[in-house]
């Protein structure tokens, strides 16, 4: 009998192999050449973090809120995944933290497995957001149809939408798994003894966000409409739920949130929003070069940052995160 011989990798194989991946990760780093314009003028950079920070403040609380994981959260995630994915990732205009559609993804999360799912949840996206950019899958998203497009974003706003009945209307407790039953159970308490007092504040601080917006674009109208209508509840005393006390600085960071056993069924959420991160991230970014004369950006790099920025986020307590469409158009104008 012949015996057969065993395949090795020879070293010179090796060496190519190392070498190609060294490059690749080269390839996502960020480079100082990048930062060279800012640091020379960085007025316009500083004035325009400025505005979006007033912007994203008021975000940042309601997202977090609506996620289940609380005020704090939202704000963890606005700071500490903004800033990683602005730093590794591949857009000189994207601005990253919680969203509206990251948020209707993470409420069933939070119901079946906790918050320490969710943080759990995010760290591994994020890992797989990392492994995307390697593989190259970025560049993929510019073949997908607009008109899929517009249908998931017009169907994320409706269930956001929903998602804020009971809130808007001063109804703590509802009825349903599903949104819309949770909205119309909401509806149903409120008819049956109507307090006007929420729902009217909600209405005029929405009516000033969207007026403002239209007319002064500038000026950061949703913090001011948030500011106003929480001295003028402070002043007057008036009868509307708090959001409560939010934990001043951010937790030391800690993977106390990773149980083993939960890993496996953790996956297929978690892709799920590594997808929608991936998604909204790159679609985020086109805006932003459609907006912005002469800017490109880079859909692989995109992806490593914003894998970083969920890998980072949980670890503070931080939501998922993803580039952010009305923060970043804000910050391009």
């Amino acid at each position: 009998m012949t015996e057969r011989s065993t395949p090795t990798t020879s070293p010179d194989a090796t060496e190519n192999i190392l070498g190609r991946a060294a490059r690749s990760a080269a390839a996502l780093l960020p480079r100082w050449g990048e930062w060279t314009p800012a640091a020379r003028s960085p007025g316009a950079d500083l004035l325009a973090g400025l505005i979006v920070a007033l912007v994203a403040l008021p975000l940042a609380l309601g997202f977090g809120i609506s996620s289940g994981l609380g005020a704090a959260a939202g704000l963890t995630t606005a700071v500490i995944a903004g800033a990683v994915a602005a730093v590794f990732g591949g857009s000189r205009f994207q601005v990253s933290g919680p969203t509206g559609a990251m948020t209707v993804v993470l409420v069933p999360i939070v119901a079946q497995y906790g918050p320490t799912g969710v943080l759990a949840v995010g760290l591994i996206a994020g890992l797989v957001l990392v492994v995307l950019s390697f593989a190259g899958v970025g560049r993929a998203v510019r073949y997908m149809p607009a008109p899929v497009i517009e249908g998931f974003t017009a169907g994320i706003a409706v269930v956001i939408a929903l998602q804020q009945v009971p809130a808007a209307l001063g109804i703590a407790d509802t009825e349903g798994e599903k949104v819309w039953q949770s909205a119309a159970d909401a509806v149903h308490q409120f008819v049956q003894g109507p307090s006007l007092l929420t729902p009217a504040t909600a209405l005029a601080v929405a009516a000033v966000i969207l007026l403002g917006g239209r007319y002064l674009p500038r000026v950061p109208f949703s913090l001011i409409a948030v500011a106003a209508a929480t001295l003028i509840a402070q002043l007057f005393d008036l009868d509307i739920a708090r959001i409560g006390t939010i934990p001043a600085g951010f937790a030391a960071p800690s993977l106390d949130f990773l149980h083993p056993r939960e890993l496996t069924s953790l996956l297929a959420p978690a892709l799920a929003v590594a997808a929608l991160a991936a998604l909204e991230s790159l679609l985020s970014a086109t805006a932003a070069d459609s907006m912005a004369v002469g800017a490109r950006h880079n859909p692989d790099r995109e992806l490593f940052g914003q894998g970083l920025a969920n890998i980072a986020a949980p670890l503070f307590g931080g939501v998922p995160a993803t580039g952010a469409i009305a923060r970043t158009a804000v910050n391009v104008r």
